[in-house]
């Protein structure tokens, strides 16, 4: 998206509802400090349930197969101590039934299982029915679908505050069964979800008892059917506090 058409789209709406935002990030091809969170050989630095992860010809593999279907959602999750702000960038590749997501500023939810996960997440999926929105696992669910500029505040459904672009338009930026590059820009209470250089949603996120400004990240496997979701080239950048 460009700079001019995403700034207007921003100040359109109530200034009130930036107050305590950072500036808008943008999409960007500059690669300068991100530093590879996968050797794509090993898991070093991962952990999660072996029966559905695997290193697999450079990526990092989830898999569930008919004779190895699953009750509650998996995560493997990286062990390193991820920033408060940061970028995320990584491509994905996913099956037609497939279900997945990037999970940041997480914690383990170990009531619902030992590899569950809770907080917000980049989400995936085959159908693309859900690609590029945020949503919060085991939390507070939908808080922006593809498209969308919301604000969040407590007790109250997600206000839409601007558009980036119609369902349509940004679907076809999408590819199936072929890799896609997801760029996730965290900072602050500003979560902007990024898929092949285009802006998909953007969180600002207001609830101060309901958000999180840290936690870890992790990559999921999801209830439902036989599905196979492949990542690679996983980095992360530190941005300033």
């Amino acid at each position: 998206m460009k700079k001019l058409y995403l700034l207007a789209v921003l100040f359109a709406a109530p200034l009130s509802v930036f107050a305590q935002a950072r500036p808008m990030p943008q999409a960007t091809n500059d690669e300068s400090g991100f530093v590879s969170i996968f050797d794509g050989k090993t898991l070093d630095g991962w952990q999660g349930d072996l029966n559905y992860w695997r290193v697999e010809d450079g990526c990092l593999v989830g898999e569930i197969t008919p004779t190895n279907l699953i009750k509650v959602n998996s995560f493997i999750v990286w062990q390193g101590v991820a920033p408060r702000n940061f970028e995320l960038r990584a491509e994905y590749r996913i099956s037609d039934n497939g279900n997945s997501g990037i999970n940041y500023r997480s914690e383990m939810a170990t009531n619902y299982g030992p590899w569950a996960m809770r907080g917000y997440q980049a989400d995936i999926d085959g159908r693309n029915e859900y690609t590029g929105q945020n949503y919060e696992e085991k939390g507070r669910t939908f808080l922006a679908r593809r498209g969308q500029i919301t604000r969040i505040i407590p007790d109250q459904a997600p206000e839409i505050i601007g558009s980036l672009g119609t369902r349509g338009e940004l679907l076809s930026l999408i590819k199936t069964n072929d890799w896609n590059d997801y760029h996730v820009i965290v900072s602050g209470n500003v979560m902007t979800h990024i898929l092949n250089g285009r802006v998909m949603s953007v969180v600002i996120d207001e609830d101060p008892t309901g958000r999180k400004l840290d936690g870890l990240i992790g990559v999921q496997v999801h209830v439902g059917p036989p599905m196979k979701i492949e990542f690679r080239n996983f980095r992360l950048k530190k941005l300033e506090d």
